[in-house]
């Protein structure tokens, strides 16, 4: 292929790595944002989620299709339950103290890897695609599932942006974000909605892992690369700011996906890290955060 099709196959590979990237950079920053705690273990619950979508997918063997619909709806609740009960014995009994809470996840984080590991081993395994079609362009063909998961992640963050941007729940959880001591004298269940905000970020990452385990496989290791994207993207998008977020998801996903086309997937991670040494050295509260 000449520059043109080349060109043309790394910006779709890109903006499916920015979609996929802007849900999982989504729930992080949102537990930032609202709960004002980092989460470390962001990137097993991504994992989670693709290792439970293999393991769902295998009871129902035969028909690819509906065993992927039981792990997408399946697989998201389990690890949603999962964040529920970190957050209530853990996160909640600490006061959400953001040192403490750090040192917390990254317990998390090695507690899920190493039983993902003992419960489900080594090995990289996949999972079929619900749908196998391909996308007939004048260069090549295209995957039809991959455009299936970047609709599903537009979907998805369309979603969340209603939901918190014109529902009552949403009203709550922003108000929360602002100022916690004054939504207490308002009745507002503080606790109540720092756990539904940790469960919420949890299922976002792993559905971002149900969808994407038909292309990558599922793999214990496999949410350690998209935490650390995930922390650059809150970290240029502007910690807290969810549409600097989704903005900065699709600035990186489509520079990795150019860059490691035409280069090398390690130089696209380093350009990356620079970007961010930039941002917190020039422009701190991150490239797209509105002026306080």
């Amino acid at each position: 292929m000449s520059f043109g099709p080349h060109l043309f196959l790394a910006l779709l590979e890109g903006t499916l790595a920015g979609f996929v990237l802007a849900l999982m950079a989504l729930g992080l920053s949102l537990v930032f944002g609202v709960m004002r705690i980092v989460n470390v273990a962001h990137g097993e619950f991504f994992m989670l989620g693709a290792v439970l979508a293999w393991a769902f997918s295998n009871l129902v063997p035969g028909t690819p299709a509906l065993g992927f619909l039981l792990g997408l709806i399946a697989s998201p609740l389990v690890v949603g339950a999962i964040a529920l009960a970190a957050d209530r014995l853990v996160l909640r009994r600490l006061g959400y103290n953001p040192a403490a809470t750090i040192v917390a996840t990254i317990g998390l984080l090695f507690v899920i890897e190493q039983a993902t590991l003992t419960l489900y081993g080594p090995d990289a395994r996949p999972v079929q695609p619900p749908i196998d079609f391909r996308v007939l362009f004048p260069w090549f063909g295209y995957s039809g599932y991959k455009f299936i998961v970047m609709a599903a992640s537009a979907s998805l963050l369309l979603a969340s942006w209603f939901a918190l941007m014109r529902t009552r729940i949403g009203l709550v959880m922003r108000a929360t974000r602002y100022d916690r001591e004054t939504a207490q004298t308002f009745a507002i269940p503080v606790a109540r909605v720092y756990s539904m905000v940790f469960v919420l970020g949890a299922m976002l990452a792993a559905v971002a892992g149900v969808l994407v385990v038909p292309i990558q496989q599922a793999y214990y290791l496999m949410g350690m690369d998209p935490l650390l994207l995930s922390f650059i993207t809150v970290i240029i998008g502007g910690l807290g700011s969810l549409g600097g977020t989704v903005a900065a998801a699709f600035v990186i996903g489509i520079g990795d996906g150019v860059i490691s086309v035409f280069f090398s997937p390690t130089l696209s991670k380093i350009i990356a890290t620079l970007l961010v040494g930039l941002v917190l050295v020039f422009r701190p509260a991150g490239l797209f955060a509105g002026k306080s």
